[in-house]
C-alpha cells in the first residue's frame, strides 16, 4: 500500500465558455500522508473547489491522475469510485448539505447505512459517538431546521468522520459562520486530525485557519504555489 493517502499527478482541467476554453488547473501536483494537514487558499474563482472535486473523485481531470491509497480513480467506474469515497473519504462543505427531513443522528448515520455491512444498532452507536465528540449529544433527534448554523456544520463534520476515513476534504467549512463559531469549527477539525490521524485538506480564505496547517499553498493561475 502507498505511503500516501492521496496523490495528485499533473492535473489539468479546463471548461468551455462559448467558443473559448477557460483553463482552470495547469499541472497540479500534491501528496498527503496520514496525519498531515494542508491548506489551499486563493482568490474567488481561482479553481479551489474544482481542485477539491478532482481530488475527491467527484469530477475527472482532462489530464493527470488522482491516486487514493495507490488506486487510480480514473481507472474505476462510477460505482467503484463511489465505494472508494465511502471507504476512504469524508467531505465537509461550506453549505452543510444535510437532509432536512432527517434528524442529526440519521444524517450522520447515512454513510454507514450505505455500506450495508454493519448492524443498525452499531450504526446508531457510532453515529451517537461522533455527535458526542462534536458536542451535540443533546441534539441527536433535532432536525437541521432546529439547529444553529454552527451546530449544523458540526453535524456535517460528524457525518464526514463517522466512517473513520483516512482523508477529510473540507471546502470553506467556516465560510457561512460568524468568527466565534468558525473558530470552534477550526478547533474541531484540528482535534479530529490529531486524535484519529486523519489526513486533512482544507480549502479556505481564513488566514487564521491556514496558519494552523502543516503546509500551505496558494492556487494561482492554475498552479499550487507553496507559502
Amino acid at each position: 500500500m502507498s505511503e500516501w493517502v492521496l496523490e495528485a499527478h499533473d492535473l489539468y482541467k479546463s471548461y468551455r465558455e462559448g467558443s473559448a476554453t477557460l483553463s482552470v488547473l495547469s499541472g497540479i501536483k500534491l501528496q498527503i500522508a496520514a496525519g498531515e494537514r494542508i491548506a489551499i487558499v486563493g482568490a474567488s474563482g481561482s479553481g479551489k473547489s474544482t481542485l477539491l472535486h478532482l481530488l475527491g473523485g467527484l469530477d475527472q481531470p482532462d489530464r493527470g491522475a488522482v491516486l487514493i491509497r495507490g488506486r487510480d480513480t480514473a481507472r474505476m467506474g462510477e460505482r467503484e469510485r463511489g465505494l472508494l469515497r465511502n471507504e476512504t473519504m469524508g467531505f465537509v462543505y461550506q453549505f452543510h448539505h444535510l437532509l432536512q427531513e432527517f434528524s442529526a443522528l440519521e444524517n450522520v448515520a447515512i454513510p454507514l447505512l450505505l455500506r450495508r455491512t454493519i448492524s443498525v444498532g452499531e450504526v446508531r452507536e457510532r453515529a451517537e459517538e461522533r455527535l458526542r465528540e462534536v458536542g451535540l449529544e443533546a441534539r441527536l433527534e433535532h432536525r437541521p431546521s432546529e439547529l444553529s448554523g454552527g451546530e449544523r456544520q458540526r453535524v456535517a463534520i460528524a457525518r464526514a468522520l463517522v466512517t473513520n476515513p483516512p482523508l477529510l476534504l473540507a471546502d470553506e467549512p467556516t465560510g457561512n459562520l460568524d468568527p466565534h463559531t468558525g473558530e470552534g469549527i477550526y478547533d474541531l477539525l484540528l482535534n479530529m486530525n490529531a486524535r484519529h490521524g486523519t489526513a486533512l485538506i482544507v480549502v479556505t480564505h481564513e488566514v487564521t485557519l491556514a496558519a494552523r496547517m502543516h503546509r500551505r499553498y496558494r492556487l494561482d493561475e492554475g498552479m499550487l504555489v507553496p507559502l
